[in-house]
């Protein structure tokens, strides 16, 4: 067993330190093990922690509880992402609170070409069920993967039409993977391993308590390129997940429905105050997001062959190339060009179909 790994486990467990200021430690230390090596006057020196927090991480008893999570881990061989895991969801990872650890059960892909929330109320009508029926339904030749929350009512509904129509699916869970809550949603969890699986940021023997449902509801939005919201009221935790995708420039649709219907009272106010698209069919979806496969499209490799590039345009590709994707911040730190002139080299590169755009400010190949 990987002393890294309980040392990964073990940061996430000490009271006060948060995501945030954890991957502050790790930058600082270079690793998970080392910060629990550094001395309370090296941690004090590092920005935002001070004396409180050193105090607190140098007498934090959580490496036995760390190791018994290792072994939980082992025995029901549960993928863990740590955030500097190549692994690691690339799109989450450029969300500064997104967290330091992930666990995961299943057959998944959480850097997937395409990735699509869809959230909404606990008390789906069976309009809103129609509809991530005929959603969903519209993308199964894209194979995207849905994310939802695994809730009663539209989160449910979401998981199932993505089953239905061979679509992969991935619930994140607001407590460990020791167990499913709902519990009448226990075989849906289980049919969905094979094709997507379960994600949480908390440990075995975490109960689902109502503070958890607000921070999974980051990871729905920052796992995904965008979020669709299905019927809602007014207040809960669709809106919630929906104001943390625009935090994260992020896409996010919703389904208009009637003036006087409590289940549209959400969608209808997001649509009015310009938080979220009105899309209407799965084709409104795809359009927006840009997931036409154009006829005769022959790919990123292709396209460089049709086009000289330059000296700078060539380091900007060999990046996106290696990393996948990449902000424009990363860009201009390792190719050493300023932001104003990574920014011009894209637009150019953008017009001649070698990279593409992506929500978040986010670039790829395109």
């Amino acid at each position: 067993m990987a002393d890294s790994l309980i040392h990964q486990i073990a940061l996430t467990l000490i009271p006060g330190i948060g995501d945030i200021n954890g991957k502050k430690l790790v930058s600082y230390c270079g690793s998970a093990e080392a910060v629990f090596k550094e001395k309370p006057g090296g941690l004090i020196r590092i920005p935002g922690i001070g004396k409180t927090l050193a105090e607190t991480l140098h007498k934090a008893d959580v490496l036995a509880r760390a190791e018994k999570e290792a072994l939980f881990i082992e025995k029901n061989r549960i993928q863990v992402f740590f955030y500097t895991n190549p692994l690691y969801p690339r799109r989450l990872n450029h969300c500064a609170d997104s967290p330091m650890l992930l666990y995961a059960r299943g057959m998944m892909d959480l850097n997937n070409e395409r990735i699509l929330s869809v959230v909404g109320t606990r008390s789906a009508t069976e309009y809103g069920k129609e509809v991530v029926s005929h959603l969903i339904g519209g993308l199964c030749s894209l194979n995207v993967l849905i994310i939802s929350g695994l809730a009663y009512g539209i989160d449910s509904c979401s998981h199932k039409a993505a089953l239905v129509n061979n679509l992969p699916t991935v619930a994140v869970l607001a407590h460990g993977l020791d167990r499913i809550y709902p519990p009448v949603n226990r075989s849906l969890a289980i049919r969905m391993i094979d094709n997507g699986g379960l994600v949480t940021e908390f440990r075995s023997e975490t109960n689902p308590d109502k503070e958890n449902f607000p921070k999974r509801n980051r990871i729905i939005a920052g796992l995904a390129d965008a979020v669709v919201v299905v019927e809602a009221g007014k207040k809960g935790g669709a809106l919630i997940t929906a104001e943390i995708a625009n935090s994260y420039n992020r896409d996010v649709f919703a389904v208009p429905g009637r003036i006087d219907d409590e289940y549209s009272v959400g969608c209808n106010f997001l649509v009015k105050t310009n938080k979220a698209a009105l899309i209407q069919s799965p084709e409104d979806i795809i359009y927006m997001m840009g997931w036409e496969k154009p006829p005769g499209s022959s790919g990123s490799r292709q396209a460089l062959l049709f086009h000289s590039l330059s000296t700078e345009e060539e380091a900007l590709v060999s990046i996106l190339t290696a990393q996948g994707e990449s902000t424009i911040d990363w860009l201009s730190l390792h190719s050493g060009l300023s932001l104003g002139r990574v920014t011009s080299l894209l637009l150019n590169l953008e017009f001649k179909g070698i990279v593409k755009s992506l929500p978040g400010k986010i670039y790829k190949m395109g």
